[in-house]
């Protein structure tokens, strides 16, 4: 079956190869093509006898088009290895240092555009190649030509071969989409597929309207030009009028590379281009030979590429969950497939009602992204690509752990169980109280919940902090060494002293989030306060809205729940929250954005002193948006603020109002 899945995977991959490299049209996204062109490397891996030097694992790129000149490169343009997350990168990390110790990164942005090679003789720009299959590419050295950016003389006077990226800026992008839109043609799918189809153009005339922009990352022959370092290589590209992205950064080791990707990560979006990763290469250009390469990748350089924002794959099953509230939620059974830097084999159908509405059967293709980077959520399905194996769901009438009755509540979307008793929401409940975000009880994961539950250890919260008198009996389980018992008791002791807010949030009071939680805290500053709040109190605090307000007042009307925290305080939890001092100042009671790339502040300094200062801090700007601060770089945040008339300062002037406070 694997070596029949071998020869699938090859055909499935030059089909979607040609669509996309060839016909500029591509049926699937770049996560599905990477996912198929993954499980074909491990697939190959495993079986080595199924070598096959013309598979897709071996080419780069896709063929040479009809209609232009076909023309072979001097050294073949070979594509990078990819990583999906951190841990990729300590191993291409690990792999370097065994061959170069003391090795730096110069990590540049991935633009993702048409990969391109350019010639210059005598200082005059002579011809521009495609990279086609690596080997041979497209002369499309007229249409290149219409590319401002692109400098028709250099002042270096010898032969010079660079490589880059040409790509269509988003702006141009939008406007050209808007004029096909109109004029009844299929607008393009992506920028990228808007540059190549462009540069593709017979007529040049058509390349020179579109306003295509171009930058350069690597220089041919570096070292003989003096070149030591790829840094350096960059700066003989500026110096002599070749476009450089000034956005790169000479790292010393892989945490600080990781720290400015996901710097990038977050400013990605307000980037006046399309970049999908950034890239790595070891900067010293000496050493690139020494690492080495493989047929198809350089093993001195690799792509870091993003997480993607939204990914196709097959539903293959619908299970339900019982939540702590007793909420019934539908989930997604997935072929697994990676999402925003992890591997996601399981996504949110929220209710029957988003069931219905999106169509989602089993055994369709589905699109999926993770809700807020955070939470895996099916988006649609893809009916184009259903076929006789898929069916539709029927939502359950009971509980699938007690087996009570469901019900829907009047203007409630969600089901419910509605036994108090029933053996997943107590288990939930725990879970949740002991989670990073809420308590942060280290070692006491979901898996070991559910056991001490099981065991009949755990039957509500409140035991958490009785486990320290069964120590004995924890021992006895499988798995349980005394070094481990006393590592999650210590946890849970220390989890003691967290404030308010971490108590708050770990109670799983329906419509508390973690803002909302330190908000509370932030304001009533006593469990006591809180308890004893009024509806009136609650609603007229920033943020709580009257849903909410009853939600709480709801939590504490039960006797249980107050039998609860009384035992949560004799266990020694604390009831009050961290005294935040705050400074009256023009900040105050007004909500602020920040966006752009501070120079003097990291974004949580800022953020921290905004909220000593009084501010509401908010992630996205709107008509409630008071003030926006915005550093180098930045995009759709601050143009959104100067369209709704939102107040807009400087960082600069941000620092000279802080100054006005000592204290801070």
């Amino acid at each position: 079956m694997s070596r029949e899945r071998i020869l699938e995977l090859r055909e499935i991959l030059r089909r979607l190869s040609r669509e996309y490299y060839e016909l500029d049209s591509p049926t699937v996204s770049d996560q599905e093509y990477d996912r198929y062109m993954q499980e074909l490397i491990d697939l190959e891996n495993e079986y080595p006898d199924m070598a096959d030097p013309s598979s897709p694992t071996q080419k780069v790129g896709g063929e040479v088009l009809e209609g232009f000149v076909k023309v072979a490169h001097k050294t073949r343009m070979i594509s990078l290895a990819n990583a999906f997350n951190y841990e990729d990168l300590l191993a291409f990390d690990e792999r370097v240092r065994k061959v170069v110790p003391h090795a730096t990164y110069q990590v540049e942005l991935k633009m993702d555009g048409l990969a391109m090679s350019l010639h210059y003789a005598h200082g005059q720009f002579k011809q521009a190649v495609t990279r086609g299959d690596g080997s041979v590419g497209e002369d499309v050295t007229n249409n290149v030509k219409t590319i401002a950016s692109i400098p028709m003389s250099i002042p270096y006077q010898n032969d010079l071969e660079v490589r880059g990226e040409v790509i269509m800026p988003k702006a141009v992008f939008e406007k050209l989409n808007e004029e096909r839109k109109e004029n009844g043609e299929e607008p393009f799918a992506n920028p990228r597929n808007a540059a190549a189809g462009s540069i593709r153009q017979l007529d040049s005339s058509i390349a020179r309207k579109r306003k295509l922009d171009a930058y350069w990352y690597f220089l041919m022959d570096a070292q003989a030009l003096g070149c030591h370092t790829q840094s350096e290589a960059l700066s003989f590209l500026d110096h002599n009028g070749i476009k450089t992205n000034p956005l790169r950064r000479i790292c010393k080791d892989i945490d600080e590379a990781w720290s400015f990707i996901q710097e990038m990560t977050e400013r990605r979006n307000d980037l006046p281009y399309e970049i999908d990763g950034m890239v790595l290469k070891v900067n010293e250009l000496d050493r690139w030979e020494e690492i080495g390469e493989t047929v198809k990748s350089p093993k001195w350089a690799i792509a870091y590429k993003f997480p993607a924002e939204e990914v196709i794959t097959r539903l293959k099953d619908i299970k339900i969950t019982v939540g702590r509230t007793g909420k019934i939620t539908p989930n997604a059974v997935l072929e697994p497939v990676r999402v925003a830097g992890s591997l996601v084999s399981a996504a949110t159908l929220h209710n029957e009602d988003m069931i219905a509405t999106k169509d989602v059967r089993i055994n369709d293709f589905v699109v999926i992204h993770k809700a807020g980077d955070i939470i895996p959520e099916v988006v649609r399905s893809l009916p184009e690509r259903r076929d006789e194996h898929s069916q539709k769901y029927v939502f359950p009438k009971y509980c699938p752990i007690c087996h009570s009755p469901l019900v829907r509540y009047p203007d409630e979307a969600a089901h419910y169980c509605i036994n108090q008793d029933c053996p997943a929401r107590v288990s939930e409940s725990i879970i949740h109280f002991a989670s990073r975000e809420a308590m942060n009880i280290d070692t006491l994961g979901s898996k070991r919940v559910e056991l001490f539950c099981e065991k009949g250890i755990f039957k509500s919260v409140e035991d958490i902090y009785s486990l320290k008198d069964k120590r004995d009996e924890l021992l006895k389980l499988e798995g349980f060494k005394e070094k481990s018992v006393d590592k999650l008791l210590n946890a849970i002791e220390a989890s003691k002293q967290n404030p308010l807010e971490d108590l708050v949030f770990g109670l799983g009071i329906r419509q508390v989030g973690k803002k909302a939680a330190r908000i509370l805290a932030q304001h009533f500053k006593t469990m006591d306060a809180l308890m004893q709040a009024s509806k009136e109190e609650l609603t007229q605090i920033r943020d709580i809205g009257e849903i909410t307000a009853i939600s709480i007042l709801d939590f504490f009307a039960l006797e249980s729940n107050r039998q609860m925290i009384e035992k949560l305080r004799v266990a020694g939890c604390r009831m009050d929250s961290d005294q935040i001092e705050t400074n009256e100042s023009m900040f105050t009671n007004k909500t602020v954005v920040l966006t752009g790339s501070l120079s003097l502040f990291t974004r949580d300094e800022a953020r921290a002193l905004l909220e000593r200062l009084g501010a509401n801090v908010a992630s996205s700007v709107s008509k409630k948006t008071d003030l926006v601060i915005y550093g180098e770089n930045a995009g759709s945040k601050l143009e959104k603020a100067l369209q709704l008339n939102v107040s807009v300062m400087d960082e600069a002037t941000f620092m000279e109002e802080v100054n006005k406070y000592e204290s801070i």
